[in-house]
């Protein structure tokens, strides 16, 4: 029998323990999280859990079953491949207490991003939600219903979900110096771009990665100020995705005749839709 465990796999590691691995090891395939394994998964629809796209981080099983672990949930959470359209992932305009920049959703109308969805019960959605800081009124991250057609989530048996949540960055995300969001390059590329970049960022994070994530490291002092410089320095642009997470955009509640609200629809990705490069391979 083939070894399922996450470190056999190779997705034990978690980027809360190593900053500059963010966002983690992603599976190559659809799995259950149970504990230190991955097992194997067919079902692409779970009724009556809460479908989150991952879009960092919470891609990464050795991430999730940190976070799940400190919290004392020992439930199993279906990791489900996905075809995204209408998404890319962007860098958030905010410097973590883990150490690293993280990835944030944006608008990107057409393009096609391999994302994960997680199929999250009430005690885990309640974790994530919590390290993303949305019960905060200062939090980073707020949890927004993006609905189909608008995002367009697809799964292996080729139907589409009616939509599903995503972490919004409170912050803003990093733009490309035209205004356009950036999509994010991976960690080092990322803070070795910004520190050349800025003589301030330099100043208060050191000159290499390695000094970057060390001492943003559990400094929430430190952290705000260089949420703050990239801000100054005109760093920042919105995701697109801000409608989305106005407090009177919710999710719609199932009418009777609706059935379930994840109950899935028949594709209508147009054919030939642009596709960008995956997500993290484990």
């Amino acid at each position: 029998m083939k070894d399922r465990t996450l470190a056999a796999l190779g997705l034990a590691e978690a980027p809360r323990d190593h900053p500059l691995l963010y966002p983690g090891a992603w599976p190559r395939e659809s799995g259950l999280l149970d504990g230190d394994e991955l097992l194997p998964l067919d079902v692409p629809v779970h009724p009556g859990r809460t479908p989150v796209i991952a879009i960092g981080s919470n891609g990464c099983p050795g991430q999730l079953r940190h976070k799940m672990a400190e919290s004392g949930i020992a439930s199993p959470i279906p990791m489900v491949k996905a075809e995204v359209t209408g998404l890319d992932v962007g860098v958030s305009a905010h410097v973590s207490r883990m150490g690293y920049v993280s990835a944030s959703p944006v608008a990107a109308p057409g393009v096609v991003r391999e994302l994960f969805v997680l199929w999250l019960d009430a005690g885990q959605l309640a974790v994530i939600d919590a390290s993303e800081g949305v019960p905060l009124p200062a939090g980073n991250y707020t949890r927004a219903w993006l609905p189909a057609p608008e995002v367009l989530v697809e799964v292996a048996d080729g139907t589409v979900l009616p939509g599903a949540y995503a972490y919004v960055n409170r912050h803003g995300v990093l733009h490309d110096g035209t205004g356009v969001p950036r999509r994010h390059p991976g960690q080092r590329a990322l803070i070795s771009g910004l520190l050349a970049a800025s003589a301030r960022l330099r100043e208060l994070f050191g000159t290499t990665p390695e000094e970057f994530c060390a001492r943003a490291r559990g400094d929430r002092l430190l952290c705000a100020l260089g949420t703050r410089l990239l801000a100054e320095e005109g760093r920042v642009t919105a995701s697109g995705l801000e409608r989305y997470a106005r407090p009177d955009a919710r999710r719609p509640e199932p009418r009777p005749a609706d059935g379930d609200a994840t109950a899935p629809r028949p594709s209508d990705r147009r054919a030939g839709a642009p596709r960008s490069s995956p997500g993290p391979r484990g």
